[in-house]
């Protein structure tokens, strides 16, 4: 199955209600907003759209609300478990849903080191026995709960026929770096899909297809942008606009970096494009950041929606 991820993928938020239920009114509201300004996919069910928090049934109605909302754009589903037997059926299940792309995340089994290259290079194999997806590997660093993979384990995983893509969130540079001049290397080169959110434009200087990032849930339309004008080498106009929205980054994703997720709730709120920033707990939302937050918005010229998610309007920016 051919999967086209060149290009911006915002990892999408998931809305519930007061109750801390899913609310899919609001959410396909906001997929309409999101759709609007041009991703080339969508990653649902990720760790922005607290996806590891959400009951399976729930994962499976999320994903069908962004599916129907999305039409030929892709769906990429975020696929967290805890064993394999478990990640197969997941796997399965989101295919069933119209997902067209699995992203694979880390599992705690991974822990401790060293990492016999084995355990995580069997758990892709067996995905990809099971469910015909196209999948996306997922190095992410280890502060939110992922695993930095030695470079035999990565040659390896990337040999999977299904696996056609790599998201590489370590958030060092120099890691990232030695990661693409690997995949250069490799027999079946797959696509580096950067998911460090703090160095976006500099991951496409050194060569990323791609970002599969929480980030790209803000400032959508101008990170659209931003990747369009690297491709065409247009350094200069891609940095201003990276430079511009780079503060907003750093709001959101500031220390402690777990609360990137409600931070990217407040400001969705404050476009007017959702209106609970209400967390699945354990997580909690944090009005702290609200200051902060709305201030790199203004600094950025993002301006509030007026009727967020009707005829799929165009975001406003000043």
């Amino acid at each position: 199955m051919t999967l086209n991820l060149r290009g911006i993928i915002p990892a999408c938020i998931t809305t519930f209600d007061a109750e801390g239920q899913f609310d899919e009114p609001a959410y396909r509201r906001y997929l309409q907003w999101l759709l609007a300004q041009g991703p080339v996919a969508l990653a649902i069910n990720a760790d922005t759209g607290e996806g590891p928090h959400l009951w399976p049934d729930e994962r499976e109605r999320v994903l069908r609300a962004a599916v129907a909302e999305a039409g030929p754009v892709p769906i990429i589903a975020g696929l967290s478990a805890m064993f394999t037997a478990q990640a197969i059926e997941e796997a399965k299940r989101a295919e069933a849903a119209g997902a067209r792309g699995l992203l694979v995340f880390p599992i705690p089994a991974y822990q401790g080191t060293p990492l016999d290259p084995a355990i995580p290079v069997a758990y892709h194999e067996a995905i990809a026995r099971g469910c015909g997806l196209p999948m996306v590997a997922f190095q992410l660093q280890p502060a939110l709960g992922g695993v930095i993979f030695s470079e035999d384990t990565l040659v390896r995983i990337a040999a999977i026929d299904s696996v056609v893509a790599l998201k590489e969130a370590s958030f060092d540079a120099r890691l990232y770096l030695a990661t693409r001049r690997m995949i250069e290397r490799l027999a079946r080169p797959i696509d580096l899909l950067t998911g460090d959110d703090n160095f976006v434009y500099e991951s496409f200087v050194m060569g990323a297809e791609g970002a599969l990032i929480g980030f790209g849930t803000l400032a959508t339309d101008l990170q659209v942008e931003m990747y369009g004008l690297t491709r065409q080498g247009r350094w200069d106009e891609a940095r201003a606009i990276w430079e511009r929205i780079l503060p907003l980054e750093e709001a959101v994703y500031g220390p402690p970096v777990r609360d990137y997720r409600a931070r990217t709730k407040v400001a969705l709120k404050h476009l007017g494009v959702i209106d609970s920033t209400v967390m699945r707990p354990p997580l909690m939302p944090v009005a702290s950041a609200e200051a902060a937050v709305v201030a790199a918005l203004a600094a950025a010229g993002i301006e509030p929606v007026s009727a967020p998610g009707r005829d799929r309007p165009a975001v406003s920016v000043a």
